[in-house]
């Protein structure tokens, strides 16, 4: 995906991959890939692609995004029934809809219930309905066979779902688009787990909504803004910076403050752009009154706001009426902030499982390190739990697995520590930020910070001690369902439909007493090869709602056992 090239408003991609013949349909792929290596040049609100040396193709996106089809010119013989139109709009990232969330990556906030009905109106019902069906679709390809063609279809199920008021479903269809893209391009922010958790959100929503109502229906459809409320005067203390790197094309930082009651508020800088704009925007001035402090500079400080509006997520909004200035910070060991680290553990993982925010305040000692398919991890002890901290991010332009490198060295070095959970049979969390272990009263923010070797005690480094012994968590069994369910995702259901015998695994989850997710097991490999033949011999076309369905419980069921596994093994 270039990142030269303006959004295209989903709508218009759908329009004109739909008006392709079937001949151009297959050869769409390929003409996005020509089209990729192409010269990118922009004339103020105009991108230009040079097709050829004589043909060129114009974007013309007076807002910042391609809204309509008739502001994708080309000026080949063939045009407007060309195949460049089409392939330029499935190359550019794809558009938000005007009242978008400003963070790609943060689910919106219900609407009010008294100003929707109570239960989903035939179009919503219809709109669900092809949200479902193309996202069953995708699932049936794999990312490596969900090409232009069904991810246009899954673009225009979602315009259709904003058009009906099903913001949740039209946002997560654009995600997954998004991520199988990046997947396809081999993008290094791509995330299995991401497109996987995406596909899920979007098809739980399609499959429940026409049959809810009440309260359940308002949090499935969503609403296409996050509403702001006054929040009065504020006295904020900065805790740490964060760089922000979506599949989706987003990228920038996000400092988060709390208040003295421990309230969490964040202040975000996130916009169109790649590791460069992640890297660069911890030293940008915050978007917030008139202050002049960078992200850098707020993880450390503090702020006094007026006139504050606050989402219901604890962002901060930067309307014309807000007054923000300097004010002192306050350590991590001080009052008011020290209160975070306070509560303890257990309540922690149990409100971040429960829909609360997901950041864990921890004292740790660091142990060790280990190896792990994704790469090294960095493990410490937690109150007596044995903890695996991982990176947040794989580019090489942040910092995070170097300064994970560099920490594992410090055994021994008691640290406090900022991280997020990340749900899974043991304990596990992504680290965001840490004191140095050589210089208690410095922060370090893992993902813009680099730690230097030399700034780290010799002795600590050293030490040589050995690292406790931990268990081997990759066995824990519901593995054998979980990577079934990740592998539809990546090869779809063609993976699956493989000669192959499920049995041994079927027994060892019902062995270990996991007899539901043996079924699940046992159905997601029926379903992947229930392939009929009619009376000449012929293969049946498959039925992908059905394998969609099946899959859908394995997800769900893999995703609750993985949450009361995760509060056991903290709480145990």
């Amino acid at each position: 995906m270039s990142p030269q090239l303006p959004p295209v408003a989903p709508a218009v991609t759908a329009a004109l991959v739909a008006a392709l013949s079937p001949r151009l349909r297959k050869r769409l792929d390929s003409g996005i890939a020509k089209l990729a290596d192409r010269p990118v040049a922009r004339d103020g609100e105009i991108v230009r692609i040079a097709v050829d040396d004589d043909t060129g193709l114009e974007l013309h996106a007076p807002d910042g995004a391609v809204r309509g089809t008739d502001d994708v010119r080309c000026g080949c013989l063939l045009a407007p029934d060309c195949l460049h139109r089409a392939a330029a709009a499935s190359l550019a990232p794809v558009a938000e809809a005007a009242g978008s969330p400003a963070r790609p990556d943060e689910p919106a906030p219900a609407e009010d219930t008294d100003l929707a009905p109570e239960t989903a109106t035939p179009e919503q019902r219809a709109a669900a309905r092809a949200v479902r069906l193309a996202a069953s679709a995708v699932l049936e390809a794999g990312t490596d066979g969900a090409g232009a063609v069904l991810q246009a279809e899954l673009l225009r199920a979602a315009h259709s779902a904003r058009l009906a008021g099903l913001h949740r479903a039209a946002a997560g269809a654009v995600s997954v688009v998004t991520a199988l893209r990046a997947a396809r391009a081999a993008d290094p922010a791509y995330h299995l787990t991401d497109l996987a958790a995406g596909l899920y959100d979007v098809l739980l929503v399609a499959h429940r909504l026409p049959s809810t109502s009440g309260g359940d229906l308002t949090a499935l459809r969503g609403t296409a803004r996050r509403p702001y409320h006054p929040d009065g005067s504020l006295r904020l203390y900065g805790l740490f910076s964060e760089p922000v790197l979506t599949a989706s094309g987003y990228a920038g930082a996000v400092t988060w403050t709390a208040d003295a009651n421990g309230r969490l508020y964040q202040v975000s800088d996130v916009a169109p752009g790649g590791a460069g704009r992640a890297v660069g925007a911890a030293d940008r001035a915050v978007r917030l009154g008139d202050t002049a402090l960078t992200h850098r500079e707020l993880a450390r400080a503090g702020l006094a706001v007026s006139g504050a509006t606050v989402s219901p997520t604890g962002r901060l909004g930067a309307g014309a009426g807000v007054r923000a200035v300097r004010a002192p910070g306050a350590d991590w060991h001080t009052a008011p902030v020290t209160r975070l680290w306070a509560e303890p553990v257990p309540d922690q993982i149990t409100r971040a499982l429960s829909g609360g925010h997901d950041l864990l305040f921890l004292d740790i000692t660091v142990t060790g390190t280990a190896t792990e398919a994704a790469g090294d991890c960095l493990l410490a002890d937690c109150a007596g739990v044995p903890l695996r901290l991982t990176a947040a991010y794989d580019d090489p332009a942040l910092p995070h697995r170097d300064n994970l490198r560099l920490l594992s060295a410090a055994r021994g070095a008691r640290l406090r520590v900022v991280a997020r959970l990340t749900p899974a049979p043991h304990p596990r969390a992504q680290l965001l930020a840490t004191e140095h272990p050589a210089r208690p009263d410095t922060r370090l923010d893992i993902g813009l910070d680099r730690l230097q070797g030399a700034d780290l005690p010799v002795a600590t480094a050293s030490s040589g001690s050995a690292p406790v012994p931990v268990p081997d968590f990759d066995e824990a069994p519901i593995h054998l369902l979980r990577r079934r369910v990740h592998q539809t995702v990546s090869g779809g259901r063609a993976v699956l439909a493989l000669p192959g015998d499920t049995h041994a695994d079927a027994g060892r989850l019902r062995r270990c007493g996991l007899a539901t997710a043996a079924e699940l097991l046992t159905d997601l490999r029926s379903a992947a090869a229930d392939r009929t033949h009619d009376v000449f011999g012929r293969l049946r076309p498959a039925d992908p709602d059905r394998f969609a369905r099946v899959w859908l419980a394995a997800a769900h069921y893999t995703a609750e056992l993985d949450r009361a596994l995760c509060l056991a093994a903290w709480t145990s």
